[in-house]
C-alpha cells in the first residue's frame, strides 16, 4: 500500500469518512438572503438587487435582498458574519468593509477572519456634484470658491468612514480646501439633503447620483477615475480639473460569513462572472454609471487586504472617528 493512501484507508477502516462539503451539488436547496448594508437606493442595493434577480433565475430559488443600514454599515456586516456559514446569507457592500477596519476601534466581527470574499461585481467612479445654486460650474471654480470661503461650503456624505467621505477628504486634501462635513445615515439621505439645498456639494457613488445629474437636479463636476465614465462620458475627470493624482473608485464585491466552503466560493463567483458578462446586465450597469468586473476570488481578496492598509492610512491621516 502506498504511504500517501495510508491515512484514508485507516479512517475508513475506523469508520471515520473525511465529509467533504457536497454544497455546491444541490446549492441552494432554500431562499438566500443578500444582506445590503446600506439603505435602499445606492449602489449597493442597485447592484444587489440586479445580481439578485439572475442569481434568483440562474438557480431557480429566490435570491432576496435585505436592507440592513445602521452604524456604518456595522449591522449588516455582523449579521452575516454571525450568520452559517452555508451561502445562505450572503453580502452586498463596498469599500467601506475595508476603512471600517481602522476606523472602528472595536467591531463585533473580525473583518479578516468572519467575512469571506467571493467576488467583485463592480466599479464606479464617485462624482462631484452641486446643488443648481452654487455658482461653480467646473472643478477648478469650486475649489476656488471653497478657497475663498473656507469650511462655509458644506458637504454631505454616506457617514463617516463611506466611501462619499473617503472619496471628499482625498478631494480636500489632494486640493488644499477646506469643507464642512455633514454625515448621514446612508446615500439617500445624503442625496435628498443636497437636493434640498441643505448641503452644497457631495462626491457620491456615480450610480445614485445619475437619475438626478440628468434631471438636472444636480451638477456634476467631475468624476474621480482616471479616466472618463462609461455611459456618462461628458462628465470630465477630476484630473481634468485640475486635481493632480485623484484616482478613486468604489467597487461593489459579494462576500460571505467567515470560513464559506471552498465550493461553494467558487459556485457563487462563477455564476457572478457568468450574470455580468451577460450583456443585459452590462446595459444596466452602464445606464448606471457602472463598470461590470468579475475575475477570480484570489484577485479579489488581494485587492480587498490591500485596500484596508490604504484606505486606512487615509483614515488616519484625516483623524475621522465614527459618527455617534
Amino acid at each position: 500500500m502506498r504511504t500517501r493512501a495510508l491515512p484514508t484507508f485507516l479512517a475508513l477502516a475506523a469508520g471515520i469518512v473525511p465529509v467533504v462539503p457536497a454544497i455546491s451539488q444541490d446549492y441552494p436547496a432554500k431562499p438566500v438572503r443578500v444582506i445590503v448594508a446600506f439603505t435602499p437606493g445606492g449602489g449597493n442595493d442597485i447592484v444587489a438587487r440586479i445580481l439578485a434577480k439572475h442569481l434568483s433565475d440562474m438557480h431557480k430559488r429566490q435570491f432576496i435582498v435585505e436592507n440592513r443600514p445602521g452604524a456604518g454599515t456595522v449591522i449588516g456586516v455582523d449579521a452575516v458574519a454571525k450568520s452559517p456559514a452555508d451561502g445562505y446569507t450572503l453580502l452586498v457592500t463596498n469599500n467601506s468593509l475595508a476603512v471600517n477596519h481602522t476606523l472602528y476601534p472595536k467591531l463585533p466581527y473580525d473583518t479578516l477572519k468572519d467575512i469571506t470574499p467571493i467576488v467583485k461585481a463592480g466599479s464606479t467612479p464617485n462624482v462631484l456634484v452641486v446643488h443648481p445654486s452654487v455658482p461653480a460650474k467646473t472643478t477648478a471654480e469650486l475649489i476656488a470658491l471653497v478657497k475663498a470661503k473656507p469650511d462655509k461650503v458644506a458637504y454631505a456624505s454616506a457617514g463617516t468612514g463611506s466611501t462619499a467621505f473617503l472619496a471628499a477628504e482625498l478631494f480636500k486634501m489632494l486640493a488644499g480646501v477646506k469643507m464642512l462635513h455633514v454625515p448621514y445615515k446612508g446615500t439617500s439621505p445624503a442625496l435628498t439633503s443636497i437636493l434640498g439645498g441643505e448641503t452644497q456639494a457631495m462626491v457620491g457613488a456615480l450610480p445614485a447620483a445619475v437619475p438626478h445629474i440628468k434631471a438636472g437636479k444636480l451638477r456634476a463636476l467631475g468624476v474621480t477615475s482616471a479616466k472618463r465614465a462609461s455611459g456618462m462620458k461628458e462628465i470630465p475627470t477630476m484630473i481634468e480639473g485640475g486635481v493632480k493624482g485623484f484616482d478613486f473608485e468604489t467597487w461593489y464585491g459579494v462576500f460571505g460569513p467567515g470560513n464559506l466552503p471552498g465550493n461553494l466560493v467558487g459556485l457563487l463567483n462563477g455564476s457572478v462572472n457568468k450574470i455580468v458578462a451577460m450583456p443585459d446586465v452590462k446595459e444596466q450597469f452602464s445606464r448606471q454609471g457602472i463598470d461590470p468586473e468579475g475575475g477570480a476570488t484570489a484577485d479579489f481578496d488581494k485587492q480587498f487586504r490591500a485596500e484596508i492598509v490604504t484606505l486606512g492610512k487615509v483614515i488616519k491621516a484625516s483623524g475621522a472617528k465614527p459618527d455617534s
